[in-house]
């Protein structure tokens, strides 16, 4: 049996088209207006959520950066300070900015804890995750290939596109417990090392946001229960024919666009996999 759902957010909006930049749209004065910038058919709230998620997607605010104030988003988008505030609740109820009583509000990130949590799912049977620690991880291997047809499917690409291919054991309190095989798009992660995925003292997310840009927003998964091959087996050190959870994960960043395939195989005698319904 296939489970599939989405455990983090979904985003509500898309674009139809390239937005262009503020120059380009004739105003002298560089403002973006919603009419000009965004798909007429929406409410121009979500115009307005719409221009603002571009702006992260583009890098001009980055995960952990304060976003510019509601009076002054009003100003740069010549709209009512109303309007901007609900653009506002809604990304903030889908985690994608945070607001700091008497800082202002933040784009969210994956350094935040219970951002994090929302990505993972493995809890263990006893105690919580504080108590566990974190994983230790063991890079088997990362190296740049050709996509298969599957994965190009999977990431948006094209077959023989260049992508990164991560695979890699994580074990918590020394027990082998995730046999891991990531896919990543070659252009965006240039340069990814095993030795940046060991070392990088958070989690793996959060090194795709402070190293490539790269922030995942929502994730898609299928599970099931499979039986590991003599291989994997070996790798989790468990005996063959023992059942294992496998997970298949495609994580979007901005906009929903796809950035990592990941593909693991659970050990569940010690552990559960965890999903809040809401």
């Amino acid at each position: 049996m296939i489970y599939a759902f989405q455990p983090v957010i979904a985003l509500a909006f898309s674009m139809s088209q390239t937005l262009n930049s503020p120059a380009d749209n004739g105003d002298p004065n560089g403002a973006a207006t919603p009419s000009q910038q965004a798909p007429a058919f929406s409410p121009l709230y979500q115009q307005i959520k719409g221009l603002i998620l571009h702006s992260f997607q583009s890098g001009e605010w980055k995960p952990g950066e304060a976003i510019p104030s509601e009076m002054e988003l009003s100003v740069r988008f010549r709209v009512s300070q109303g309007t901007v505030r609900k653009a506002i609740d809604e990304l903030a109820a889908e985690n994608l900015v945070v607001r700091r009583q008497g800082k202002g509000t933040f784009v969210a990130t994956h350094t935040e804890q219970h951002v994090q949590y929302r990505f993972l799912r493995l809890m263990p049977d006893a105690g919580d995750l504080d108590d566990e620690g974190p994983a230790q991880r063991n890079i088997l291997e990362c190296r740049k290939v050709r996509a298969t047809a599957d994965v190009a499917r999977a990431l948006g690409l094209r077959p023989g596109d260049a992508v990164v291919q991560v695979r890699r054991v994580l074990s918590f309190k020394g027990v082998p417990t995730i046999l891991e095989d990531l896919w990543l798009p070659g252009l965006a992660f240039k340069g990814l090392s095993a030795e940046q995925i060991a070392q990088y003292p958070g989690p793996t997310y959060a090194m795709y946001e402070a190293d490539f840009g790269v922030r995942m927003v929502r994730a898609a998964e299928n599970i099931r229960a499979v039986c590991p091959d003599p291989a994997q087996s070996e790798l989790l050190h468990v005996q063959p024919g023992t059942p294992l959870l496998s997970v298949e994960r495609i994580a979007y960043t901005y906009n929903d666009v796809p950035m990592e395939l990941r593909r693991g195989l659970y050990r569940t005698d010690s552990h559960h996999y965890r999903n809040d319904l809401n």
